[in-house]
């Protein structure tokens, strides 16, 4: 090997080594795996006999009958029960939201035999772990007295088929009105339900098939997300971290050691070398990131655009370099800044990208293609070298989140929306997203509608921004293809995480529109991860309840008639916008036409689904907006 080769070789070697280090024990297990119907899966799953990957080992999934059912095993060298779905969704870096559902034999025997014995105890999961907990995700509380006791209480069901006691229940009862009834006196149990009870049979809403959500840890999930190791028990059953980073990186490190001081005569000589031959070396060493060159290419192919392209230095000059933090997130940090008229602007520095850049391209080419007073401006925005910034329009009150969701820690400034605005509100990021599918010369489907992605400008005139997600297509087509779901958790219409329910088009970011409206009525997120009550758990239904009994809504500052028919109006419509196939949600200058209407001319929509049911697919290709 000649000197150049070598010298080649070690720069290489020192270029890449934070890699390797880096690498941990991930790169023995693969990021994920196949298992018949229950698709790709990911940590903390594994299959049997690779049991360093994963601490949910699943049986079955290398058969070569995909539909022969798969087995989870329960905990460490203990039982097993069957798997009937598993949903997994990276929310964030560091954060993966998993359900799964599996059959409980021996609960499910006792509703199919109708036995009461099912009622006699609080249902537990029979799940354990070192490094996950586990909760049921739909349940529901039942009373079960004596058939001797006089219960007095209004609005709850009753069932007498039991020997001995009465079984009563009402989801949407609150701990308040429990203890203002005579059910103080009867014993509550909690179990496992497919759905928000609608009937006096418990039979009939109760399942076997439970549905759980999995919680990793703070130690496992440091370990697994942040250290990069496996969350596994040592000889003293205390918790591991295994092949970390850290502990890699000193097993590689004495090897990188030895080789540097074995290497560093040649690497003098070869840098001297290198200073006369320049123009030889410098192409060899040094190639140009791929994903710069692919970003520039498709800035190329879009020819001139209405924005304005800032180098770093003067992204960093308009910021008084980087003194007045706004906000974070996951993209990255946004700073407020001065362009050279004197305008304010907010400037998103962007530190993680997706893929080749594919969020830093759809924001760019996305907003530049719009112009609409319900979607942010983007004035400019820069890629320099590794320096990628977007440049927008400065919005001074902030996104809608702060001024709809309770938080005891927010600034006294913060002040709540009055009805009225909250409605103008609803109606102008209807008329965005109108604008989005049918005012563009190509399609733009945001697929992240949410709260936060919403900014308030001096007026309270809301404006969608933040289009890292979207998918630009051709206005002739009502349908698009996408390959990974894409959004918010609580966001995410049913068709985008699977295709059972439909295909993915404009009505995908109508359910979250609506999920968002629905936030907006009840200031408060839709699914909480963490409640003291399981009828907290799903507000669209507990609203609904409302709605359809036609009782008063029950809601914070609703002054009068006016005020009343508004809040009626927004909620007829987010439920609407909900429901399960994206054939029965209305198109979005119908939403905009519903808003507009009085509220007597609305029907009730039907009840959403708590759980998904089994469908086939809806085709929409012949829909138009």
């Amino acid at each position: 090997m000649s000197p150049v080769h070598g010298f080649l070789l070690l720069l290489l070697f020192l270029k890449f080594m934070p890699l390797l280090l880096a690498a941990g024990d991930h790169g023995r297990c693969p990021p994920s795996f196949p298992c018949g119907y229950l698709g790709n899966l990911t940590f903390p799953f594994t299959i049997t006999g690779r049991h360093h990957c994963g601490f949910l080992s699943i049986r079955n999934c290398s058969d070569d009958n995909p539909h022969k059912p798969k087995f989870i095993q329960v905990q460490a060298n203990g039982g097993w029960v069957q798997v009937v779905n598993i949903h997994q969704l990276l929310s964030s870096p560091t954060t993966r939201l998993t359900t799964f559902q599996f059959r409980d034999e021996h609960f499910y025997d006792l509703l199919q035999n109708r036995s009461c014995e099912a009622f006699t105890n609080n249902y537990t999961l029979p799940l354990k772990s070192r490094f996950a907990t586990f909760r049921l995700s739909y349940s529901t509380s039942l009373f079960l007295c004596n058939k001797t006791l006089h219960v007095t209480t209004i609005n709850v069901s009753k069932y007498n088929g039991c020997p001995g006691y009465d079984i009563y229940h009402n989801h949407i009862m609150t701990d308040e009105d429990v203890s203002r009834s005579s059910l103080t006196a009867c014993k509550k149990i909690l179990l496992p339900i497919k759905d928000v009870p609608d009937a006096n049979d418990p039979f009939t809403f109760l399942t076997g098939d439970v549905t759980v959500m999995l919680t990793l840890t703070d130690q496992c999930s440091d370990c697994y997300y942040r250290k990069g190791g496996q969350c596994q028990l040592d000889s003293r059953e205390q918790f591991s971290c295994a092949n970390s980073y850290e502990e890699t990186r000193k097993k590689m490190w004495k090897v990188a050691t030895a080789s540097t001081m074995a290497a560093a005569v040649l690497v003098v000589l070869m840098v001297l070398v290198c200073c006369f031959r320049t123009k030889i070396f410098y192409p060899l060493l040094w190639k140009e990131n791929p994903t710069h060159r692919v970003i520039e290419d498709i800035l190329k192919e879009q020819g001139p655009l209405t924005t304005a392209r800032f180098s770093y230095l003067e992204v960093k000059k308009m910021t008084n370099s980087f003194r007045n933090k706004l906000g974070q997130g996951g993209f990255g940090s946004v700073y407020k800044g001065k362009l050279h008229d004197g305008s304010d602007v907010a400037v998103k520095i962007l530190t993680v990208s997706k893929g080749n850049g594919e969020e830093f391209i759809n924001e760019v080419v996305s907003i530049s293609r719009t112009s609409h007073v319900n979607i942010i401006r983007l004035l400019g925005f820069c890629f320099d070298n590794t320096h990628r910034a977007l440049i927008y329009e400065f919005m001074p009150n902030g996104s809608l989140d702060k001024f709809i969701y309770e938080d005891k820690n927010a600034s006294k400034n913060v002040h709540q929306l009055d009805w009225k605005i909250l409605n103008d509100i609803a109606i102008g990021i209807a008329r965005g997203l109108e604008y989005l599918y049918r005012g563009c010369n190509t399609r733009i489907l945001h697929f992240d509608i949410k709260p936060h992605n919403i900014l308030l400008d001096e007026d309270f005139c809301p404006k969608i921004s933040d289009f890292g997600l979207s998918k630009v297509c051709p206005r002739k087509e009502s349908m698009v293809s996408i390959f990974d779901a894409r959004g918010t958790a609580g966001y995410i219409a049913p068709e985008v995480f699977s295709r059972n329910f439909g295909v993915v088009s404009h009505k995908s970011d109508v359910y979250s529109y609506g999920m968002m409206i629905l936030e907006m009525v009840g200031r408060r997120k839709n699914i909480k991860t963490k409640v003291d009550r399981p009828s907290e758990i799903y507000f669209p239904h507990w609203i609904y309840s409302r709605l359809e009994s036609n009782s008063e809504l029950g809601l914070e500052n609703v002054r009068n008639e006016s005020e009343d028919e508004m809040v009626r109006k927004m909620t007829i419509v987010g439920l609407w916008c909900i429901q399960t196939h994206p054939a029965t949600r209305p198109t979005i200058s119908k939403v905009v036409e519903m808003l507009e209407s009085k509220v007597e001319l609305l029907e009730i929509p039907p009840k959403p689904f708590l759980s998904d049911p089994s469908t086939s697919p809806v085709n929409l290709s012949g829909e138009t907006l």
